[in-house]
């Protein structure tokens, strides 16, 4: 029920992201999450290559599975190229443990990808993504923000992502 009445409110509630806007600067460290290996991930990062930056509810891992690994096969040149996967692990019943152990192993399948647990909604508050959703926003080399995607991607949006990342290599 919950989900539906979100969906309902979804054309309602604004995204703090505009095309061609920065994103507010957030860090997540400490309670509020971080990289798998502890330390501060910090949207500043977000710079210097393009970006596609994933924010998952766990429950919707599989949401966009076919954008994923469409870029997977498209084997972007990772000097110019780089892609992020946040986690809202406060959307989810699943125990923060069993979701660690499961982001371990995406790591190895996606070595490359940078992941982070965001423990507290901590983007969805700053940034006012969807929660509980599977999120794709794609960032130029200045940061900018040149593609936002709530849900599920489509094969056009999937097409347009991957054309807007060779664009802007």
């Amino acid at each position: 029920m919950r989900k539906i009445f979100l969906l309902l409110l979804a054309p309602l509630i604004a995204s703090a992201f505009e095309l061609g806007s920065q994103a507010l600067h957030v860090t997540l460290q400490g309670d509020d999450g971080g990289m798998l290996d502890g330390s501060a991930w910090d949207s500043s990062m977000l710079k210097n290559k393009v970006h596609v930056l994933f924010y998952v509810d766990p429950d919707e891992k599989d949401t966009n599975s076919a954008l994923t690994q469409a870029l997977k096969e498209k084997k972007f040149d990772r000097s110019r190229y780089a892609s992020v996967a946040i986690i809202n692990m406060a959307a989810t019943w699943l125990p923060n443990f069993a979701i660690a152990s499961t982001l371990k192993e995406k790591q190895k399948e996606f070595p490359d990808t940078i992941y982070v647990k965001d423990l507290n909604r901590v983007l969805v508050k700053e940034w006012k993504i969807a929660d509980e959703s599977s999120d794709v926003i794609l960032f130029d080399k200045n940061g900018k923000v040149i593609f936002i995607k709530e849900g599920k991607a489509d094969r056009e949006d999937i097409d347009k992502l991957i054309s807007l990342i060779e664009e802007n290599i």
